[in-house]
């Protein structure tokens, strides 16, 4: 994965609104998760995720940004989260995630009424949260990253037909986190990142994204 000077891709990013900071190609699109060293092992073998400890029955979260997952993670040092992957999945199916999502809370959903809601977010086999973004340091931001929940059929295809390929980032998650310790900001690399803009209007639409100038389609 192509990684660039961190306060470079910094300098470009939205400083605020809700957006999709990601990389990806003209086809697909790559999300972050972490997990044990059995599950990730496995999934890094494998190509796919599965096997004895990966739960199908629960809700799988998967994350587009790497610093977000870099916070949550603890730079992969939070115990059962200490293998991060890249899952590399196609835009077509990360897209119909979006259509599908409904906000976990009513506050944040684009339904008309709270039952209305309720019955979504019951149904639904995606959902989606906003949370504020964090620094290399894990200090928050005024800018929104985007978190999506998979379950029932979205997570069965999402594990056993929609990973194209599976990335081990635990190296080079450590390498930065040390990099991050002793050198600062400066210092670091990340994944390339740009403001993800969905070809399907419905998309941006559904989980309310902010308008950016910065948007970079390819």
């Amino acid at each position: 994965m192509n990684a660039v000077q961190y306060t470079i891709q910094r300098d470009g990013w939205p400083p605020d609104g809700r957006h999709i900071l990601a990389s990806f190609d003209d086809e697909t699109i790559v999300v972050y998760q972490a997990y044990n060293r059995a599950i990730g092992a496995r999934a890094i073998k494998r190509g796919r995720l599965g096997g004895r400890g990966f739960s199908m029955d629960r809700m799988s979260w998967i994350k587009t940004n790497f610093l977000w997952m870099m916070y949550r993670s603890g730079w992969g040092r939070k115990e059962g989260q200490r293998v991060v992957l890249g899952l590399r999945i196609s835009r077509e199916f990360f897209e119909e995630v979006l259509c599908a999502a409904v906000a976990s809370s009513f506050g944040a959903s684009v339904l008309a009424d709270e039952a209305t809601w309720r019955l979504a977010l019951g149904s639904a086999d995606a959902q989606l949260q906003w949370d504020p973004d964090h620094a290399p340091d894990g200090a928050p931001l005024e800018r929104r990253a985007i978190q999506l929940g998979l379950r029932r059929e979205l997570l069965r295809r999402f594990v056993e037909e929609e990973t194209i390929e599976v990335l081990d980032m635990t190296a080079f998650v450590e390498s930065q986190r040390v990099k991050l310790l002793q050198q600062g900001e400066d210092a670091l690399f990340t994944p390339r990142e740009e403001v993800y803009s969905p070809a399907r209007p419905e998309a941006s639409e559904n989980v309310m994204l902010s308008v950016s100038s910065g948007a970079a389609l390819r």
